[in-house]
């Protein structure tokens, strides 16, 4: 059986998902897809805190899912903008868990993550399955990709009004 390490850039993941195609993604059929007939070594997904409650009870459902959810505060700049950046954390656990495992699978878009792909790839020979919005991926990181699975159809979870 593969082992498999999983990592979601949450607010990534969020707002691609909810730019494109106007709904969310469906982390539970995401699950199913990325662990069917696999050893789960580690998954993680990484978020940002804002002390809400929808997020709070976002974040248990992500835990009851199956994944350990690691947190960063927000924070809200004196310009108005926001900082909440889980690249370093990201990548570290990715190379991290990527020595203990057959594949990797990242859930983002952000092209920032080539240069490590490209590593466990090349240097640690593990296949890496990356997940995006097709449109809003960078080509850098889906070129780095052993595979690419667009973020659509069934991944999918209709906003109910």
């Amino acid at each position: 059986m593969e082992k498999v390490s999983v990592f979601v850039d949450v607010q990534n993941i969020y707002y691609t998902t909810k730019e494109y195609h106007n709904c969310h993604f469906d982390y539970n059929v995401f699950w199913d897809k990325v662990t069917s007939n696999r050893e789960v070594v580690k998954a993680i997904a990484y978020a940002i805190d804002r002390g809400d409650e929808k997020q709070k009870q976002f974040q248990n459902i992500l835990r009851g899912i199956g994944f350990e959810v690691k947190l960063k505060p927000f924070i809200q700049r004196s310009d108005g903008s926001a900082k909440g950046d889980w690249d370093v954390g990201i990548t570290l656990d990715l190379m991290e868990y990527a020595m203990e495992s057959d594949v990797v699978v990242l859930a983002s878009g952000d092209g920032d993550f080539d240069l490590v792909v490209d590593k466990i790839r090349n240097d640690l020979g593990v296949s890496v399955e990356i997940y995006g919005v097709a449109k809003l991926t960078a080509r850098s990181l889906i070129k780095s990709a052993s595979k690419f699975v667009p973020i659509e159809g069934d991944l999918l979870l209709q906003i109910t009004r």
